[in-house]
């Protein structure tokens, strides 16, 4: 990893559970990272459940003003407005100032596999257009490679949605991967924007992030992958023994 900085937990105590890590990175994403007047983007999962949370009570409490918000789910959407946070889109604001979210898999450079809560799409949107991305998970999910902790989502048109899983399986630069239709109560699994989800599964880490998000995205049928490449700014990881800020 390019830097990293060791912050103690809370008041110094040990996190004893993944739940207290989550909140403990949630929290202290906005903390750190959140000022009033800014555009901020809202990530979907346990972990950003976190970040929400904080930025409504800070919000409530008058410690923060002049905030809005753009979710990156419609889960996130109801969380959000449950809390009274002001939201807004990409139409209106194209340009934020900070996104915080988790994400499935993160290896030493800080690239990402993120999507398996089927947010993929509307999180890399939003994400993308950050000028800071801070990335917040529990050390569970540092990987010495991409892909080798789970599924690797894809996001297809439900349109002939064999025939992407077969060109997916057929791919050059994740050869050797299984490809699975995401299911949900015996039907499709169906995205906030009605499509499908591909999750690959691989034996080993993808040799080439790089070359494997190139070909995955200019399949046409193909909506969006799961590989965020070159977006954390930060991330903060929450262990037993407190948090590391872990930079590119």
């Amino acid at each position: 990893f390019g830097g990293v900085r060791r912050v103690r937990g809370a008041r110094g105590v040990t996190m004893a559970s993944v739940d207290e890590m989550k909140k403990l990175a949630g929290y202290r994403s906005v903390d750190d990272y959140v000022e009033s007047g800014m555009v901020v983007g809202l990530g979907t999962g346990s972990t950003a459940y976190f970040a929400v949370e904080r930025l409504g009570q800070k919000l409530a409490s008058g410690e923060l003003k002049d905030i809005v918000a753009i979710p990156t789910s419609v889960r996130t959407k109801e969380q959000a407005e449950g809390l009274s946070i002001p939201l807004v889109t990409l139409d209106t604001h194209p340009v934020l100032d900070v996104a915080i979210d988790g994400a499935d898999e993160v290896d030493p450079s800080l690239n990402l596999v993120k999507g398996r809560g089927g947010a993929l799409l509307r999180e890399k949107m939003v994400e993308v257009q950050a000028k800071k991305f801070v990335v917040i998970v529990d050390d569970s999910k540092l990987v010495p490679g991409l892909g080798i902790s789970g599924a690797m989502p894809v996001e297809v048109t439900p349109f002939c949605w064999e025939h992407s899983l077969k060109r997916l399986v057929e791919a050059e630069s994740i050869k050797g991967c299984t490809a699975k239709l995401r299911m949900e109560d015996d039907k499709p699994y169906v995205t906030d924007n009605d499509n499908y989800i591909v999750d690959l599964y691989f034996t080993e880490p993808i040799k080439d992030p790089v070359a494997a998000a190139k070909e995955i995205s200019d399949m046409v049928g193909i909506v969006e992958h799961g590989l965020f490449l070159n977006m954390t700014s930060v991330c903060l990881v929450a262990s037993g023994s407190g948090l590391e800020v872990k930079t590119a």
